[in-house]
Formats: structure tokens, C-alpha cells, sequence
């Protein structure tokens, strides 16, 4: 504890705490749809896969805008981007409180708005980092990111209010912890890293990135790409090359790297299994288990508490035996309870233990991602974090939405949890443990050059820490 708290004060702790409000209330809006699906579904009569559809709409946008907003972050104040994030966020809960009737087609376009919560990732993480040294990065960084416990809140406060007023005007709930968290940021909100580049350019991108993404779900929805299936399996594809078209050249020479492929493609089984299951889990629950909207709320809010928590575990254990080493043991225990689950498909207290163990894997490798990142890449914080993030976002899309199709093919969810117990166990192969290691290798070198080194960095350019 001593350690922990001699962390804390080696930087701003207000500009934390605020940046935390920030993601906090950035996710509860990103993830709104999830509890409130089941009463959503039931009104407009929606099929499992347009359910699933519908609540991962808001976790792609969020992958997509991230990347731009990312990009921003290097040439704008971080607090004047946050103020615009939870403005943009906010948007959704005032359209469903006027006297419409929401159609799916609405629902989809206020859903990539929710996704501007989910964005707040890019901004709220390296803001955050710009505030403290190097050394204490893990910590701190998962200390920020654990406003993942939005999903929390959203499980507790949604389908009470929903059951109770409608679920319409439950989403009015998270219009008070915006603005609340507006109020956090003017006041004790910092960023400290360098800027350059082309503000209004960049300002440009992120637009277009927003713009095009919400016109891409309408295409599709509306049947351009293929009916059904093929084209909401391309969209993430699509909305990639949008995001990737308007980023300035420099920044794309990261994808040229393969441990950058590495990290995304497991920041995409963890992040995008935590946000995935976050918003897929309530009508899993109602529809595998048969529980009650409110009860299934209810186990939600716990799994995302569990995972919340643990992040800043993941990021302080990675700290001091590195975040590889922890990467590899939890992606083996992913990839385990997924196929557990699909072989098995428990019963209502087997499967809560199965996606227990899931929310903690989920958890504990979300810090451990993030704490690779300051050692691989200096100097490039809020693209990287927009990339690594957006892949992370990608993951969650394709959890619902897959979990949705083979609901409806099949019947069943076990196909759905095969196929990403498969997908956690790619880490494995040979050639991708191969550079996996190497990881280990460039990591453990980064943090030999010794904390006086670090500090003097971190003085010189505070920029280098904010990832």
C-alpha cells in the first residue's frame, strides 16, 4: 500500500481522478444499450441478430473514432477534447427523451453517438500518463482505465429505471454524471504533453472518422454490403479504412511494425472481450438462463465490477514481472473458459463462475497490455493508444455480434464462445509466442536502462509517458 500511495504522489492525483470521471462516465454511456436491450428488443421485436447488432454498434464506432481522436490528442488539450467527447456523448439521452418514436434505424445512429463515451479511452488514458513518470506507468494508467466500472453502473441503475419509467427515459440517468464529470475536468483536468502537428486537420479527421462510420451502419443496415451476416462482418473493415484514410502519414508507419499487430490482436481479446460480454451479457443471461431483465442488470454490474477492479492489479503486477509473462498465463485461462463454456454450456451457477473467471482474465490483461506500451513506444501516445484501443474496440464488436448469429443458426451460444476461446488461442502458435518473446526481450531491456534515466526522460519530454 505504501508503494502504491508513494506512486500516487510522485504525480497530479486531481488530473487522475479526473481523467478516471471522464472514462467512467465516457463507458457508462458507451455501454447503455447493453442493459437496456432486453426491453429494447422486446418493443421493436428484434432478432437476436439485430440485437446484437444493435449493441455493438457503439462499441465499433468507439474503435473507429478512437484512432482519430487519438491523433487529435497530439495537437489539441486534451481537457477541450473530454468537454467534446461528453458533450457528443450526451447527445443520445436528450434525442430519446423528446417525444419520438424510436425506430431501429434511430437507434442505430443515437448508438454511434454512445460511441464517442467509448472514444474517451483515447483521450482520458494519455492525459492521464502526461502527469507521471515512466516508472509508475502500469499503476497509474490502470488506475484510469479502471472507469471501465461505468459498466457497473449501468448494470445497477438501467433496467431498474427502465422497468420502472421506461427505457427510454432511464437513458436520461447518465446526463447528471456528464455533467458532473464536465465540471471534474475544467477544474482539476491537465495535460501536460507536448503537441504538434495540424490541429484543423486533425480536428478534420475525426469528423469524417465519426461522420463515415455512422453512414457505413446505415449502408449496411440498409442491406448495400450483403444482407444480414456478410455485411455487418465487413463493417469493421470498412470503418478501419475510413479512419485510416484521414490519418496523417506518419503515424500509419506503426502498422508497419509487427509487435504492434501483436498487442492489438491481444488488447482485441481482452478489452474487446470485457466490453463485448459488457454489453452482450444482459441478453445472454435473459435468454440463455431465462432471468429477469433486472437480475440480469444485476449479474452484469458484478462481472464488470470484477473486471474493473482488477485492472490496475493487471498493470501493477505486469510493473514488476512483466506484462508479457502475465499476457501469456491469462490468455491460456481465456482461451480455457471460453472452450469450457462451449463444451459444457453450464447451468446458471457454472456459467456465472465461467464468466467470473472470464472478467478477471479480461481485467488483469487490460493492465497488463497497457503497460507494454511506454517501453515500446515513446513518443507516440495518443495514436498508439487510439490503434491499440480501437483494436481492443473491434474485439468487442464481433463478440455480440457473432454471439447473436450463432444464437439465431444454431439455437445455441456454443459456437459463439468456441470461436473465441480459438481466437485467444492464436497467442500460441509458434511464430506468434515467437514475437511475444522478442516483446519480453525489447521490455525487459527498456526497463534496464534504470529509473534515473526514465526520470531525467520524463523531465525533458513529458509526452513519452502519456500512453
Amino acid at each position: 500500500m505504501k508503494n502504491v500511495i508513494a506512486s500516487l504522489r510522485s504525480g497530479d492525483w486531481k488530473a487522475l481522478l479526473a481523467c478516471f470521471l471522464y472514462f467512467d462516465t465516457g463507458f457508462t454511456a458507451w455501454v447503455m444499450f447493453g442493459p437496456l436491450a432486453p426491453f429494447i428488443s422486446k418493443q421493436l421485436s428484434l432478432s437476436p441478430s439485430q440485437s446484437g447488432f444493435l449493441v455493438a454498434v457503439p462499441v465499433l464506432v468507439a474503435s473507429i473514432v478512437r484512432v482519430t481522436f487519438g491523433n487529435l490528442f497530439q495537437s489539441v488539450d486534451g481537457r477541450r477534447l473530454a468537454l467534446l467527447g461528453i458533450s457528443l456523448s450526451a447527445i443520445p439521452a436528450f434525442v430519446l427523451l423528446l417525444p419520438v418514436v424510436p425506430t431501429y434505424m434511430l437507434l442505430l445512429v443515437l448508438g454511434s453517438f454512445l460511441g464517442v463515451g467509448g472514444a474517451s479511452f483515447a483521450i482520458a488514458l494519455p492525459m492521464a500518463g502526461s502527469s507521471y513518470p515512466p516508472r509508475v506507468q502500469g499503476l497509474v494508467l490502470g488506475l484510469a482505465a479502471a472507469g471501465n466500472i461505468g459498466a457497473v453502473v449501468d448494470g445497477f441503475l438501467f433496467p431498474s429505471l427502465g422497468q420502472r419509467f421506461g427505457w427510454q427515459h432511464a437513458t436520461a440517468a447518465v446526463l447528471p454524471l456528464l455533467a458532473l464529470t464536465a465540471v471534474s475536468v475544467l477544474l482539476w483536468a491537465h495535460d501536460r504533453s507536448a503537441k504538434s502537428g495540424n490541429a484543423a486537420h486533425a480536428f478534420g479527421g475525426f469528423a469524417v472518422s465519426l461522420l463515415g462510420v455512422v453512414a457505413l451502419v446505415l449502408l449496411v443496415n440498409a442491406g448495400l454490403f450483403g444482407r444480414g451476416k456478410s455485411g455487418q462482418l465487413l463493417l469493421p473493415v470498412l470503418g478501419s479504412l475510413v479512419a485510416l484514410a484521414v490519418l496523417p502519414r506518419r503515424y500509419l508507419a506503426v502498422l508497419t511494425e509487427r509487435d504492434t499487430w501483436v498487442v492489438m490482436l491481444v488488447y482485441s481479446i481482452t478489452f474487446g472481450g470485457f466490453v463485448g460480454m459488457s454489453s452482450y451479457v444482459s441478453l445472454l443471461l435473459t435468454t440463455q438462463y431465462q432471468l429477469s431483465k433486472v437480475d440480469a442488470g444485476l449479474v452484469m454490474a458484478g462481472l464488470s465490477f470484477t473486471g474493473a477492479m482488477v485492472r490496475p492489479i493487471g498493470g501493477f503486477i505486469a510493473d514488476r514481472l512483466s506484462g508479457v509473462r502475465v499476457l501469456l498465463v491469462l490468455l491460456v485461462a481465456i482461451s480455457l473458459c471460453n472452450f469450457g463454456f462451449a463444451a459444457l454450456m453450464p447451468p446458471l451457477a457454472g456459467g456465472i463462475a465461467l464468466l467470473v473467471a472470464l472478467y478477471l482474465g479480461f481485467g488483469l490483461g487490460n493492465g497488463a497490455t497497457f503497460q507494454l506500451v511506454p517501453h515500446r513506444w515513446r513518443g507516440k501516445a495518443g495514436v498508439m493508444t487510439g490503434i491499440i484501443g480501437a483494436a481492443g474496440g473491434i474485439g468487442g464488436f464481433y463478440l455480440p455480434v457473432v454471439m447473436g448469429m450463432a444464437r439465431e443458426s444454431t439455437g445455441s451460444y456454443q459456437l459463439g464462445f468456441a470461436t473465441f476461446g480459438g481466437l485467444a488461442a492464436l497467442a500460441f502458435v509458434p511464430d506468434g509466442a515467437g514475437r511475444l518473446s522478442d516483446l519480453v526481450g525489447r521490455e525487459t531491456r527498456a526497463r534496464d536502462r534504470g529509473p534515473a534515466l526514465a526520470l531525467r526522460r520524463a523531465t525533458v519530454r513529458r509526452s513519452d509517458c502519456a500512453c
